[in-house]
């Protein structure tokens, strides 16, 4: 089985040669997390559904620009839905009403957005120390929003062994993070 961040890219090149069977697995293996995504900043389902299509379009308009050395596959996606989405928030906000929108990304400047970037790179690295199935039940209730009983039914696993995927996977991460560990 192959590595899916690896895919991710392979797709993303894909796409930047006009394959649209790339933009299609692109799609299918991204989709529901870039909605998630989206719906926690529009909330509106009808107004995430038409973000998630401008960003994959945006995805295959710039796909030529994704560099894996600078950001995951996950990372640069995930930005695109984020930017994305506040601009549809931009456009429908009342006239003057900037608090609203700056919230979301806290008037941020670029060198803050970096260390956005390098922050959440430095995530993604740590949970490659994880092993798969701390990972992925940290994945799935992390950035799914899954709660500890609906992981254990969807990894077939006794809600004990869930909770101490994720209890052990935290302080992990938590080393890691503070340690380079």
């Amino acid at each position: 089985m192959s590595d899916p961040s690896q895919q991710l890219v392979d797709d993303l090149a894909g796409c930047a040669r006009g394959e649209h069977r790339a933009l299609s697995r692109l799609y299918h293996a991204s989709s529901a997390r870039l909605y998630a995504q989206l719906l926690r900043i529009v909330r509106e389902e009808a107004a995430a559904q038409d973000c998630l299509q401008q960003v994959y379009l945006r995805a295959w308009q710039s796909a030529d620009r994704y560099d894996p050395e600078r950001a995951r596959p996950m990372t640069w996606l995930s930005t695109l839905a984020r930017n994305v989405g506040i601009d549809w928030l931009r456009r429908r906000r009342p006239e003057g009403d900037e608090e609203a929108v700056e919230s979301l990304d806290g008037g941020r400047r670029p060198e803050e957005a970096s260390d956005t970037l390098e922050r959440s790179q430095a995530l993604h690295d740590c949970l490659a120390i994880l092993g798969q199935d701390q990972r992925q039940a940290m994945e799935m209730a992390y950035f799914q929003g899954l709660t500890h009983g609906e992981l254990a039914a969807r990894v077939d696993q006794p809600l004990g062994t869930v909770k101490s995927w994720i209890r052990r996977g935290l302080e992990r991460l938590k080393s890691c993070l503070t340690n380079g560990i």
